[in-house]
């Protein structure tokens, strides 16, 4: 029973990653597997070899012990972890020079890995500030990230999670992000952020570029701060505290509410970003 159980979720694991592609022959030719053969895994009526389900886990860009996990612990799981689809085979040139730019970066990137709550003023609702949960991971040689919105049209509205997944860098003393929307892939957003320079990550801030989340789709700039979290959360209650808010709601501190402020100082000619609270101004 418990072998039965085990493929059962197995086959269900399968077909949720297989959801994130247009079909299901899609994945047999890039995975150069047989239809037949791929299908009796989906159905639960066969387990792959060991070498099989190491090919799929590396397709998929998941561990062996992961696809092996009940289907509801593993649906959270893919929710909120960056996924590493593999992508079509890049130019040369620019497959070289982004692994030029992760080389450079991923040493310094270290000490940044974890979860944060990322906070700023709503793109399409006015006045209200967003609080989304993001993780920074390293995978192969890459600092990847995955960034999860919370969203609720009103109150009794279905509640519906936005993914956006991206890569990292640490280029001369800044922090790049850039992520794109994987439901619709309507959206790419970029980040730069000021780093730390405590012994502890704590806060950081910066400039968010993206557009607004709805019929206008406006082009927006919106400064932004990062809350470091830690390397583990509890990612059930850290997604429960994500969301829209309104000013004086008390949840969220004033200090935050400052921070994402967008307005702009008379003397300034250009919209900048501000440094986090503590910023030690020799840097």
């Amino acid at each position: 029973m418990k072998d039965t159980a085990r493929n059962t979720d197995l086959a269900l694991n399968l077909r949720l990653l297989c959801s994130y592609y247009k079909s299901i022959a899609e994945v047999c030719r890039r995975l150069d597997i047989n239809r037949p053969q791929f299908n009796r895994y989906l159905s639960g009526q066969y387990r792959p070899s060991a070498n099989t389900l190491r090919r799929l886990c590396e397709f998929f860009g998941v561990e062996v012990h992961e696809i092996l996990l009940p289907h509801d612990q593993f649906s959270r799981l893919v929710q909120l972890r960056p996924q590493r689809h593999p992508a079509q085979v890049p130019d040369d040139t620019l497959a070289t020079h982004l692994q030029q730019l992760s080389q450079a970066s991923n040493r310094a990137l270290e000490r940044y890995l974890g979860y944060y709550f990322e906070y700023y003023l709503s793109m399409s609702a006015p006045g209200r500030l967003l609080r989304n949960l993001v993780c920074l991971e390293q995978r192969k040689g890459q600092v990847v990230y995955q960034r999860t919105e919370r969203m609720q049209a009103g109150p009794g509205e279905p509640i519906c999670h936005n993914r956006y997944q991206g890569v990292a860098y640490l280029l001369t003393d800044r922090l790049f992000l850039v992520d794109h929307e994987t439901i619709n892939q309507q959206e790419i957003s970029q980040t730069i952020l000021f780093p730390s320079y405590r012994n502890r990550v704590s806060r950081l801030t910066g400039l968010k570029m993206g557009v607004s989340d709805n019929s206008e789709r406006m082009p927006c700039c919106a400064r932004v701060l990062y809350e470091y979290l830690g390397h583990r959360v509890n990612l059930r209650k850290a997604l429960s505290m994500c969301g829209l808010y309104e000013r004086g709601c008390g949840e969220i501190g004033p200090q935050i509410w400052d921070a994402v402020d967008n307005r702009m100082a008379p003397d300034e000619p250009l919209f900048r970003a501000r440094h986090s609270p503590g910023h030690r101004s020799g840097h």
